[in-house]
């Protein structure tokens, strides 16, 4: 078995119970001769940032940049098209927030940030000013 070392890190999940701590160091782990795997506290694994304190704020703000990325990419490839057509292309490649359902643990405030984004990229898209009051 080829293991790439690059790639395999470890992660340490605190118990939420702080009685049930086990130790505060662990030793490092040594794979073959002398490559050792590093500890990490945030890790990206099948496009989800997962972190070692259980909670989705790292996931959410990636899914905002990649809102942004999208409506950007769209807005440079489509701007010239109808209302009507931008509103299908933004639904259908923009709103890619199928892992939405994943998230379990986060703060009100980068819900409100998504949310924000939302709003920004939508206005943008339609080509509204950047400072027109939608409601």
């Amino acid at each position: 078995m080829i293991c790439n070392i690059k790639k395999t890190v470890c992660m340490v999940f605190q118990p939420k119970c702080k009685l049930k701590i086990v130790a505060n160091s662990f030793p490092q782990f040594k794979l073959g001769v002398s490559s050792y795997i590093a500890f990490v506290h945030e890790f990206r694994y099948l496009g989800h940032i997962i972190t070692d304190d259980f909670k989705d704020d790292a996931d959410i703000m990636r899914e905002i940049r990649s809102l942004f990325y999208r409506t950007n990419m769209v807005i440079r490839r489509f701007g010239k098209c109808s209302v009507d057509v931008k509103t299908v292309l933004f639904k259908s490649y923009c709103l890619c927030l199928y892992d939405t359902a994943l998230w379990k643990f986060y703060k009100t405030t980068v819900i409100k940030k998504i949310k924000s984004a939302y709003i920004r990229c939508m206005m943008m898209f339609l080509g509204y000013s950047r400072y027109h009051k939608c409601f």
